[in-house]
């Protein structure tokens, strides 16, 4: 802890348990699931559903795959890259700043966090969502939640917030140089997966409540009609990826992973993608998941591993990952523009 520091900032990343067990990822997912921003149903019936059948079912699995990305040494994969994050942007902003890391869910908990700055006095606090696209259940779960811790402070810094940074031109050159890595030209498609959402939450982003532009992801409904459509923002990101990959739009698909339950989530899922991919003969794809800065489960397993099987099976003979930002010092550079607001 710096005692010249005036200026905080906080980043926040969804979470990760605490270890790769059944017990410590019932806690993980339970809280996460809890969240009323995340499963947007009533209380009894979200408590019943997570409680009473999804985490129950689902901790035995989940904590099996955590395990098979576990690293011995440094744990988690979304922790070991948050905390280089943290540290390498607090070596970049210097003793006027002290940066803190929070996880949405479990440990380090924003209210650890923020208990911590409370002590320190500071003139100001950044708080950065470590999620580029924003949407209610991350972002604004986010600002929900320190909004709530905060209310009981005795005083106020400055606080803002950064609500997303889609098609910031810097990221967007990080994940193209991470693509570079390959010869682009080699693979028959590219894919854009995104973590899902269900459709029933773009709606209730849209000022009269219902989700009315049907060409949802285009330039005028992010500008001109809902800067905070989750979906036109993921549009754009692969957008300004793909222009300076100068890869032509019938050379890569958007698409969306993830989805729980039998409601409507956003479309073309990532799965039916592959199996269409597979059924015109592609056999090599370059995959991106730009909602992701540091690369965790949904990387690491769900596209490398569970996709990449499936792709596989359809056929398909190679499913290649390009890299999250991670710990690249363009990414620091980012955030620490961001901090500074």
């Amino acid at each position: 802890m710096s005692k010249s520091a005036t200026k905080g900032v906080l980043l926040v990343q969804l979470g990760t348990p605490d270890a790769p067990t059944t017990a410590d990822v019932r806690r993980y997912l339970t809280e996460f699931l809890m969240d009323p921003r995340v499963m947007d149903i009533p209380y009894i019936g979200r408590t019943v559903l997570v409680k009473g059948i999804i985490v129950p079912k689902r901790a035995p699995l989940s904590a099996a795959t955590y395990r098979t990305i576990w690293d011995d040494k440094t744990g988690s994969p979304l922790m070991y890259y948050s905390e280089l994050q943290r540290d390498l942007l607090q070596r970049e902003l210097g003793d006027e700043y002290h940066v803190e890391l929070a996880m949405r869910y479990q440990n380090p908990s924003i209210e650890s966090a923020l208990a911590t700055m409370e002590r320190m006095m500071l003139d100001s606090i950044r708080v950065i969502p470590l999620f580029p696209q924003y949407a209610s259940a991350t972002t604004g779960s986010v600002v929900d939640k320190v909004m709530e811790v905060m209310r009981s402070w005795q005083y106020f810094p400055q606080v803002s917030f950064v609500s997303n940074y889609c098609d910031d031109d810097e990221m967007c050159e990080v994940f193209a140089d991470h693509a570079r890595r390959f010869d682009i030209q080699t693979y028959d498609h590219v894919l854009f997966s995104y973590h899902g959402l269900p459709v029933r939450q773009l709606g209730k982003v849209d000022p009269s409540g219902q989700l009315k532009c049907p060409d949802a992801g285009c330039d005028a409904c992010r500008v001109e009609k809902n800067a905070f459509c989750y979906l036109s923002q993921c549009y754009a990101t692969s957008r300004a990826i793909a222009q300076k990959l100068e890869l032509s739009m019938d050379h890569y698909t958007v698409c969306f992973q993830s989805r729980l339950g039998k409601t409507p989530w956003i479309q073309p899922y990532t799965s039916d993608t592959l199996h269409r991919l597979a059924k015109k003969g592609v056999k090599k794809l370059l995959v991106f998941s730009p909602a992701f800065v540091s690369d965790c489960i949904e990387t690491l397993d769900e596209i490398q591993v569970e996709y990449a099987n499936e792709f596989k099976a359809l056929g398909g003979e190679e499913v290649t990952m390009v890299e999250s930002l991670n710990s690249d010092p363009k990414w620091i550079n980012v955030l620490k523009r961001l901090a500074q607001g």
